[in-house]
């Protein structure tokens, strides 16, 4: 009997195990899937793991100081300058709501900060006295054709008036003669007074009349108020001789398609009391431009699109943070929006190529030394794949005396799906430079971040194998690239994935963070709208999970120095001993794929018990101006926390020729 009853039981636990084998096999992938999840959120946590691949967490960001990060600058205070402007949100734009966040990684704590203009899409670039020059940003947002409501487009305003320039507010209005259709500006402009030259042997003066630009817009929607041939404009409220001297003229005024137009307006953030502080405004205005800092301090601006949203036609200019003012430089050269222009030794500009966006595919895309006295421009061959420049990055391999650059990634011209997994390398210092093949990237990425390390490595990380991560192509992973050994490391992977408007910074600390993403959708069949990624995240490399304690420098409190290009200074240090390498870096300031700014040089040092003593480089071309992090590493590739060291303008440093007038244009 008890047999019997046993009999159906067994029967029943067969055919349910039976049952839970063929509901494992319908959901084995599912169940693989959460098992693999489930292993790797366990393997990364474990300190091995850790101290061969690094770790990555969340930044606690409260609500109040989400923003759509789109530049992100370390201060010489320690904190991390993060700017949205309008953050590519058209609705913020017309609210002229404008953000600008401070945030300290050592506390942990934010702070809003008023932003006087729509700085998204800016330049910026740090200054001999420790601020941040911003200039640039949005005027205007783009419209796509078929979106147009108003006809509009650029009027060339003259000024026949040898005596007096004339500025016109926004909201002048401007009536064609020929047409009697009337247009608007859209922001104010001045129109310089008109040149008069006077012949030394007859006494005659010549007037040669001075103009300006300005984009305008019809009064009234609708296609009968565009035009289609040349016209002349009388300017509402001029009266006199003034009505004569200053008019309009005018092209077609249509309902194409609108792009992003820039602005003059520049400023200097002030870390200390963490507001902006507003200075003479560019010459050109500028929407995605470079800002580099020279061996004098001063600053390099180039390309954008202007005020009427055409790339700047290489009229470049030079910020002087002394007279807080700008002067062009005499002769022009045409590039792409948010080239890769880096200070190079000797005094030469070096564009390695990499660009972020707008300009045509045949021009201005060729890497090359610029010298900007002379303007001659010799270009670097040997770069692979030379189409696919666009949203590439580029740095200066540490230790920045060797001068070898390597450009990262990249893809093709505009909304091209093409991208490349490329990385060359080249050495300036070669008898005839040319780019060689590096080692393959973990994918092929669009929007790669390189963040220059303090032991001589470069962590690479994120990017989308399409344009602003179509089809979820975002890349979820890292690498360190070891100039050395000229090969990459893979790096635990990000957590957060990153492409459009995103980017990395170093930190004192050794830590290093990544900010931003903004695809233009969220799913593989691109149905649905992406969402701007605004969380913060912290990646904590292998050198700082080997245990043991760090280096130290200076623990007798004095932190802040100034020393001299060639001049020497000693610091306090119980780890003398164990001081393998001393490393003096710039901070960073990034956007748009682009970071000119990081540098990292090689110190010359001695030890003696318990002090170590530094000596910096005598060269201002490879040291520019301001403030650097000073780090000491130890045999280990353990760095310390870097303490600050102020950087005066050298006596030697060799100052470019500028002009008050712009150059001609750019063949």
């Amino acid at each position: 009997m008890a047999e019997k009853n046993r009999r159906p039981r067994v029967r029943r636990t067969v055919l349910g195990a039976a049952g839970v084998l063929v509901l494992a096999g319908l959901n084995a992938p599912a169940v693989y899937d959460f098992t693999s999840r489930t292993y790797h959120a366990y393997l990364i946590e474990q300190p091995s793991y850790k101290a061969d691949h690094g770790h990555w967490s969340m930044v606690d960001v409260p609500p109040r100081f989400r923003i759509n990060t789109i530049h992100a600058a370390l201060l010489h205070t320690g904190k991390v300058l993060l700017i949205a402007g309008s953050g590519n949100n058209a609705k913020m734009f017309d609210s002229k709501t404008f953000r600008t966040v401070v945030w300290d990684p050592v506390r942990n704590t934010f702070k809003n900060v008023e932003t006087p203009s729509d700085l998204f899409c800016a330049g910026h670039a740090q200054l001999p006295g420790g601020n941040l020059l911003v200039a640039g940003g949005t005027q205007r947002y783009e419209t796509l054709k078929g979106d147009v409501k108003r006809a509009g487009g650029l009027m060339i305003v003259y000024n026949e008036n040898p005596d007096r320039p004339k500025t016109l507010p926004e909201g002048t209005l401007f009536t064609g003669k020929e047409s009697g259709k009337t247009f608007t500006s859209q922001v104010s402009v001045v129109v310089p007074r008109a040149e008069k030259k006077i012949d030394p042997d007859t006494g005659k003066a010549t007037v040669t009349a001075s103009s300006a630009r300005v984009y305008v817009e019809a009064t009234r929607q609708g296609a009968r108020y565009q035009t289609g041939a040349q016209d002349q404009y009388r300017i509402k409220g001029l009266k006199g001789a003034e009505k004569r001297n200053v008019y309009g003229i005018a092209q077609k005024l249509s309902f194409d398609k609108k792009d992003f137009q820039g602005i003059k307006d520049a400023y200097e953030f002030d870390p200390v009391a963490e507001k902006y502080i507003k200075v003479d405004p560019m010459h050109e205005a500028r929407w995605y431009p470079t800002l580099t800092t020279l061996e004098d301090g001063k600053v390099l601006s180039v390309s954008g699109l202007d005020e009427i949203g055409q790339v700047v036609p290489g009229k470049n200019e030079i910020y002087d943070p002394r007279k807080k003012d700008w002067e062009f430089v005499p002769r022009s050269r045409f590039f792409p929006t948010y080239p890769a222009l880096f200070l190079a030794q000797g005094g030469k500009i070096f564009y390695t190529g990499s660009n972020a966006g707008y300009g045509p595919a045949d021009k201005g895309r060729v890497p090359g030394l610029w010298d900007l006295d002379s303007g001659a421009f010799e270009e670097v061959p040997g770069l692979r794949d030379p189409q696919l420049l666009e949203t590439s990055m580029s740095v200066l391999l540490p230790p920045a005396q060797k001068q070898r650059y390597m450009v990262i990634g990249g893809g093709g011209v505009g909304e091209s799906p093409r991208s490349t997994e490329r990385t060359d390398l080249v050495d300036l210092k070669a008898d005839d430079p040319a780019f060689v093949a590096g080692p393959d990237l973990y994918a092929k990425a669009r929007y790669p971040s390189a963040v220059i390390l303090p032991d001589d490595t470069v962590l690479v990380t994120n990017g989308s194998g399409d344009y602003r991560g179509k089809g979820d192509s975002n890349v979820l992973k890292a690498a360190i690239y070891d100039p050395a050994a000229n090969r990459f490391t893979e790096a635990a992977a990000p957590l957060v994935g990153r492409n459009y408007h995103s980017g990395g910074l170093l930190l004192p600390d050794g830590r290093v963070m990544t900010f931003g993403s903004d695809s233009l959708f969220s799913d593989k069949a691109d149905s649905k709208p992406g969402v701007f990624d605004q969380r913060l995240e912290l990646y904590t490399p292998p050198y700082l999970h080997q245990g043991g304690e760090r280096p130290r420098l200076d623990e007798r409190g004095d932190r802040r120095r100034t020393v001299e290009l060639g001049g020497s200074t000693t610091y306090a240090s119980p780890d003398a001993a164990r001081i393998d390498r001393m490393r003096l870096i710039r901070p960073g300031s990034f956007t748009h794929v682009t970071n000119v700014e990081q540098r990292s040089l090689t110190l010359k040092f001695t030890k003696e018990r318990d002090r170590v003593k530094v000596t910096l480089p005598d060269d201002p071309s490879l040291v520019p101006p301001g403030w650097y992090m000073l780090t000491a590493v130890d045999g280990r590739g353990v760095p310390s926390e870097a303490v600050w060291v102020k950087v005066p303008v050298s006596d030697d440093a060799e100052s470019p020729k500028t002009t008050g007038k712009p150059p001609a244009p750019a063949l």
